[in-house]
Formats: structure tokens, sequence, C-alpha cells
């Protein structure tokens, strides 16, 4: 394992499109692990955008990240709300539904939930 090692999401290993065109998601990856940034748009919403592709109710991934920019809306499955805004680290547990609130776009990074989509 290297000492030292340095990513960095202006230059990803890979990038993939959001569903529909509503942004994009950004991976960087080490030995110790993996990075999803992703960049969602004002109108994205999971249950809109991806249940149709996943095939569950609700998202089952769990995150664990920080907003960099704009406002996340989480819908438990349970009934418990949070909304996430600018500066705030993200912790969701599997079954939930999550959305961008307001104009402007959501950035969030997020190590769980890249790593769980990459295993399972």
């Amino acid at each position: 394992m290297a000492g030292l090692v340095r990513k960095s999401f202006d230059s990803p290993e890979e990038v993939r499109p959001a569903e529909e065109g509503m942004g994009k998601l950004e991976v960087v990856g080490s030995e110790s692990g993996s990075a999803i940034r992703a960049t969602l748009q004002p109108g994205w919403q999971w249950s809109k955008h991806v249940k149709p592709m996943m095939g569950t109710e609700s998202c089952e991934v769990p995150h664990l990240g920080y907003l960099v920019t704009g406002r996340l809306k989480v819908h438990m499955d349970d009934g418990e709300e949070q909304e996430f805004t600018q500066g705030d680290l993200l912790s969701i547990a599997p079954g939930h539904d999550a959305w961008v609130v307001g104009d402007r776009p959501c950035v969030f990074i997020d190590w769980q939930g890249y790593a769980e989509r990459s295993s399972g």
C-alpha cells in the first residue's frame, strides 16, 4: 500500500451520467476504497429517476457522505424525514427516497453508497 495517495474529482477515473440527464456521478478510488461525487439537478428524485431501473420500492443502499452544495430531502420508509443542506454530514440507512430541493444542483460526496453499489 502506498504511503500517500492523491486523487481528484477534477480527474475522475469514471464518469457516469445520472438517470435521464439529471446530473452525473464521478468516481475516484484508491486501495483503501472509492468515493463518488454526485451532482444532481433540480427536479431529480430517486423514486422518479432511479426506482424504475432498480426494481425496489425505495433505495436499499446506505449512504455516508458530505453535502457540498444544495439541499437534499430524504424520506425514510418509516416516515422519518430530514432535509440536508450545504456542510452537513449525511448518514442515511437503506429504505429511503430522496430528492433535490430548490433550484440549485445538489452536490455530495458519498463513501459508503459507492462501496455498496460496487460490491453488490
